[in-house]
């Protein structure tokens, strides 16, 4: 559709089960914590993951959301015309500031139907970090939650932690 001249460059957009919803504007905490969180992600990689940005994962035959960072096994083929599925993708990141509830409710589900094996939402009005893994298609079986002073740590990723004050705006 985007190709058809349906949508301009600053539309966003995703596409869950089959419909494009729109996507909320970024606001100065988000782009604060995406921004951090993209440093350490960067840094702690070391050649073991890919971070990708606010690009889109296929997370089943009718859906492709845009998490804010997806960490991928290895570097998305150019000649590809589907994005990183769950078999290429370690982590899915949602940073959550007036999205939340939708984060949570929606997008996660969705996840965890599709094989994400981890998913981190990053609440940034409560300052903490919920790390889901374990998917099944009735969710994720294991769920724990990081809070300001703590680091989060990876189950899916050894050596990859990431310190709760460091990522909030």
């Amino acid at each position: 559709m985007g190709e058809l001249g349906f949508f301009t460059g600053d539309d966003r957009v995703e596409l869950i089960r089959g419909e494009l919803v729109d996507m909320n504007p970024i606001g100065v905490s988000h782009l604060n914590c995406v921004t951090r969180l993209n440093h350490k992600l960067v840094e702690q990689s070391r050649g073991r993951y890919f971070v990708s940005v606010q690009n889109p994962v296929g997370a089943a035959d009718d859906s492709e959301p845009q998490p804010d960072f997806s960490l991928l096994r290895e570097l998305p083929n150019p000649g590809s015309s589907n994005p990183p599925s769950s078999e290429t993708t370690l982590v899915v990141i949602e940073v959550s500031d007036t999205t939340l509830a939708y984060d949570r409710n929606v997008k996660l589900p969705l996840y965890a139907e599709s094989g994400m094996p981890e998913v981190w939402i990053v609440d940034l009005k409560n300052k903490k970090v919920e790390v889901h893994s374990e998917p099944s298609s009735e969710g994720y079986k294991a769920t724990r939650v990081f809070a300001s002073g703590e680091e989060v740590e990876s189950p899916t990723l050894a050596d990859l932690s990431v310190p709760v004050d460091e990522v909030m705006a």
